[in-house]
């Protein structure tokens, strides 16, 4: 299952232009509210150079990246809780999601309509987040009806549930996201039941101006976003939108002349995907042979027999030793064998903590 990510904002803030550049598809990416209807899937490879560096090494037939997959999710409106616009059908898309990428216009363009008149990044967020609030509203008071009911019994995991709710609709009346919210042990299940919108990690996309990104700091729309995404220990991705279409229909020789002439690093993809994966504590770890070398996602905290579970579950039921040694050893020392010699190849057992980077061999016996 690759890992989620869903577009969202306001109409015409450059959501689709984005989606279509990243997933190089043909979505409609029309000049006025609701182009896009339907919620468009793409699914792209994870850029990651050490697949190069271990396929230099071990020349596979196959190289398998890591994937993210982007949802395109139709511009929210105000009173879209209410059901205004498109409004519930596209709230339920994003509870499908790992990630939101909320996507704020913050370039000045007369001939591209904005669906409340003018540029105003603290306004648009604010109409987003708040559609998402009054939707997670909506669910605990539904919630809380049922749990107070079974409270009256003295039920002790109804009385937890009711003062969790309690704190979580208090924070939301206070136009804060549910993800600010620090739970007990004893609440961790129950918030993660109730799939709020705003329990999600949301990362804000500053989306400027072809002729401002290299110097997007200075935007007086991008330092608003920067400021609001700072209060919510959010990060911020600057990216051009227009930029990013023109990347995708070049060859990777071409995009990186085109980057150094703008004096640019890395596509605002990279930077994004990087971003999403920080932002949800995702690692890799690497398998590696002569018929393929391949990429596997993990979260931080995952132990040995879980990350051989990802590959298949039989790892992980007869998971006996791990042969492991990290990427950059390899790149050192240029072979397994000298790895060996040098004793940086080693064994773990089932408590080893996955590291980045790490390469991996699972013994296993079902």
């Amino acid at each position: 299952m690759p890992l989620t990510s869903g577009i969202v904002g306001l109409p015409n803030v450059g959501k689709s232009t984005l989606f279509n550049a990243i997933t190089n598809s043909a979505v409609e990416a029309a000049n006025y509210p609701f182009a896009t209807i339907d919620p468009n899937v793409g699914v792209v490879e994870v850029a990651d150079a050490r697949i190069e560096g271990l396929s230099e090494i071990f020349h596979p037939k196959k190289k398998i990246y890591t994937t993210i997959e982007f949802t395109d999710i139709a511009g929210l409106v105000k009173g879209a809780s209410q059901g205004e616009g498109l409004g519930n059908r596209f709230l339920s898309h994003i509870r499908e999601v790992d990630a939101i990428c909320h996507v704020v216009r913050c370039f000045e363009n007369a001939s591209i309509t904005h669906v409340e008149g003018n540029v105003d990044p603290q306004r648009d967020m604010e109409i987003i987040e708040l559609e998402l609030i009054f939707a997670d509203l909506a669910t605990i008071e539904n919630r809380m009806s049922k749990s107070e009911r079974k409270a009256k019994s003295q039920d002790p995991e109804a009385i937890t549930e009711i003062n969790l709710l309690k704190n979580l609709k208090e924070l939301l009346l206070a136009g804060k996201p549910a993800i600010l919210y620090t739970p007990s042990k004893s609440e961790e299940k129950i918030l993660a039941e109730l799939s709020l919108l705003t329990s999600k990690p949301v990362i804000f996309i500053a989306n400027l101006a072809e002729d401002e990104i290299t110097d997007y700091q200075n935007n007086k729309h991008y330092q608003t976003v920067e400021a609001h995404a700072k209060a919510q220990n959010a990060p911020v991705v600057a990216i051009s939108a227009q930029i990013e279409a023109e990347l995708s229909d070049l060859s990777t020789e071409e995009k990186n002349s085109f980057l150094a002439d703008l004096g640019i690093a890395t596509s605002g993809l990279e930077r994004l995907i990087r971003t999403v994966y920080d932002r949800l504590g995702l690692c890799t770890y690497f398998t590696a042979g002569e018929p393929e070398v391949h990429a596997w996602t993990y979260r931080k905290g995952t132990k040995a027999p879980q990350a051989a579970g990802i590959i298949h579950t039989d790892f992980e039921k007869g998971f006996i030793k791990a042969e492991v040694y990290s990427y950059d050893d390899l790149i050192t020392y240029g072979s397994e064998q000298a790895l060996k010699d040098a004793g940086k190849l080693r064994l773990e057992g089932k408590d080893y903590l996955v590291q980045d980077g790490d390469v991996m061999h699972f013994r296993f016996h079902v």
